[in-house]
């Protein structure tokens, strides 16, 4: 996965969630995505290379960083609870999207329940179909 592949992934991804917004809170050169005003990710270029940060839970953050040499810790950001993620071949399409909603849901979820744009706990999760399952 190069650069523009990874950019243009995250931000497709983006486009998906419900509430989902663009700013330029730091300038033009970092595209911000927040929910119900809350920031999820973060796109820029350091050095003129894509970069994408997300936030994740710690342990996940621990893990990802063992298994990708891709993903570091956050830049400019919490090292415990964001990441960076960088271009490389290690990296495929539905990872970068999976991380992208992961970071949306630990927004979300911390939001009062009022305002939550989904359910956290049942976003994405498909629905088996049974006889008594209405269409």
């Amino acid at each position: 996965m190069d650069g523009m592949e990874l950019v243009g992934t995250a931000q497709a991804r983006t486009e998906e969630l419900p509430a989902s917004v663009l700013e330029h809170p730091f300038g033009p050169e970092w595209d911000v995505y927040k929910v119900c005003g809350k920031v999820f990710m973060l796109l820029s270029r350091l050095r003129g290379e894509a970069i994408v940060n997300l936030k994740v839970r710690p342990e996940d953050g621990e893990a990802l960083r063992e298994a990708f040499a891709e993903i570091t810790p956050g830049y400019h950001m919490n090292k415990r609870h964001w990441i960076t993620v960088r271009a490389g071949e290690a990296l495929d399409p539905q990872l970068v999207e999976d991380l992208v909603t992961e970071s949306y849901l630990l927004v979300v979820e911390k939001l009062p329940r009022k305002r939550r744009p989904v359910d956290p706990d049942s976003f994405g999760q498909t629905r088996e179909w049974s006889p008594s399952t209405p269409e």
